[in-house]
């Protein structure tokens, strides 16, 4: 663990709403089987009470020193030497005082902030109630869905049979989960890239180019540490991550601002390479490019008021639902349920793609809404009739391409060739892997 990251407010929940809507709180996080959440709030509540107390008495010995201290300087202005010893030795004492009050406070302070990080964001209430995947509630799906047969080929022989992915290599270069992409390969990853970045742009992204390195400060504001600290690289030398999305750069370009409302909403695209350690995950259903440890992925960020949020998510959704139609891919919307949702997100939905080689969904995207949880850790604000509020932070992929790449692979495998989508040619300059 990588200890306690200091923020300007004590956050994650924000732990004047949970003073004062504990019982909803409690509640929604049981909604995340979050079973001793009563035991959690009960705790954060009580140090809070101390904290507070001990700030209280603090505040009060050190008011005493400054008045024992302007004290000697009457006294010593009418030449009361005798007086001022006697005055000293009580401003010694209270003086002590106030260095063991200093370091309670600050106990109590990291404690708190330790406890607050624990704790996941509240779902929304239309957030189905559910343990696992299994309780995901299908929102959409196409209607027809290609049937698998014995001639439907998984992607990973494909990329074999017409050398275009070479893992072999890759594990020789770095380790298993880094795949190099050759040729025709290397040039349909490109086009996927360029098309996703092209369609974000018409759709009105502002397209960033961030570090794929991030710093503390950065992978907590988006609910990165400590929650997923395991699943990232990290330098041996530096305090620094490479990026498990580009969510996570571009979201804190605005950590520690305060916006106007006429600049808002904020909506970026970027492409980066990310990196998850992905520990832990084995099995045919991480074959191929079913899971990798560096993949490619285009990411649109919105920052949006908070009444306006919930219209903005579903308008991602719809502009990502776009992109999978354009490529020709059998998908369907999920809504997750409690037990699925990211320790982050407010609300989710998953867009997934069906493929045909291995008769089963692969997840392509995730479009989330975070309300103010990533807000509240970054004290991104904007002015509202002269008070400082928090503003809503949402994501999506748009979209990760490996899994999309294996769906594309097997759908579009027909009479010995793969078939490029019409939406890609341009950008390719073939229309066939042969």
């Amino acid at each position: 663990m990588h200890g306690y990251i200091k923020i300007k407010n004590l956050s994650m929940l924000e732990i004047n709403y949970i003073q004062e809507n504990k019982t909803s709180v409690i509640a929604k996080l049981h909604k995340r089987h979050l079973y001793n959440a009563a035991d959690l709030i009960e705790n954060i509540l009580t140090i809070n009470q101390q904290r507070k107390e001990t700030q209280l008495a603090l505040d009060t010995t050190s008011s005493q020193v400054n008045q024992l201290t302007k004290q000697i300087e009457q006294l010593l202005q009418e030449g009361k030497k005798q007086e001022i010893e006697s005055i000293k030795s009580q401003s010694k004492v209270l003086k002590a005082s106030v260095k063991e009050l200093e370091l309670q406070l600050n106990t109590y302070k990291e404690t708190l902030q330790q406890k607050l990080d624990e704790l996941p964001n509240l779902p929304h209430d239309n957030v189905p109630i559910g343990k696992d995947s299994t309780s995901n509630e299908i929102v959409y799906q196409v209607e027809s869905i290609p049937e698998h047969t014995a001639q439907l080929i998984p992607h990973w022989e494909l990329i074999t049979t017409y050398n275009i992915i070479d893992f072999e290599l890759g594990n020789k270069l770095t380790g298993a989960g880094f795949p190099v992409y050759k040729g025709k390969g290397a040039r349909l990853q490109r086009a996927l890239i360029n098309f996703f970045l092209d369609e974000a742009r018409k759709a009105g992204y502002e397209e960033i180019q961030p570090p794929i390195l991030v710093n503390k400060a950065s992978a907590y504001g988006t609910g990165q540490l400590p929650d997923k600290e395991g699943q990232m690289y990290e330098l041996a030398n530096e305090p620094l991550y490479l990026i498990p999305t580009a969510e996570v750069p571009v979201t804190n370009l605005y950590r520690d601002q305060i916006l106007s409302k006429d600049v808002l909403p904020i909506r970026h695209v970027a492409y980066t390479p990310c990196f998850r350690r992905e520990a832990g995950s084995w099995g045919s259903h991480v074959r191929g490019l079913n899971r990798l440890h560096q993949f490619d992925k285009v990411e649109i960020v919105e920052i949006s008021l908070p009444e306006l949020s919930y219209q903005a998510l579903e308008t991602m959704r719809r502009y990502v639902e776009s992109l999978v139609q354009k490529l020709e891919l059998p998908y369907r919307v999920l809504k997750l349920c409690s037990g699925d949702l990211g320790f982050a997100s407010a609300f989710t939905y998953d867009i997934e793609v069906f493929s045909v080689g291995q008769n089963r969904w692969l997840e392509v995207s995730s479009i989330s809404n975070y309300d103010t949880y990533q807000a509240n850790r970054m004290q991104l604000r904007y002015k509202d009739n002269g008070h400082n509020r928090l503003l809503h932070t949402l994501n999506g992929s748009a979209i990760a391409l490996p899994r999309i790449m294996a769906a594309l692979l097997e759908l579009n495998f027909t009479e010995g060739k793969i078939k490029i989508p019409h939406a890609l040619t341009k950008y390719t300059d073939f229309e066939y892997i042969s």
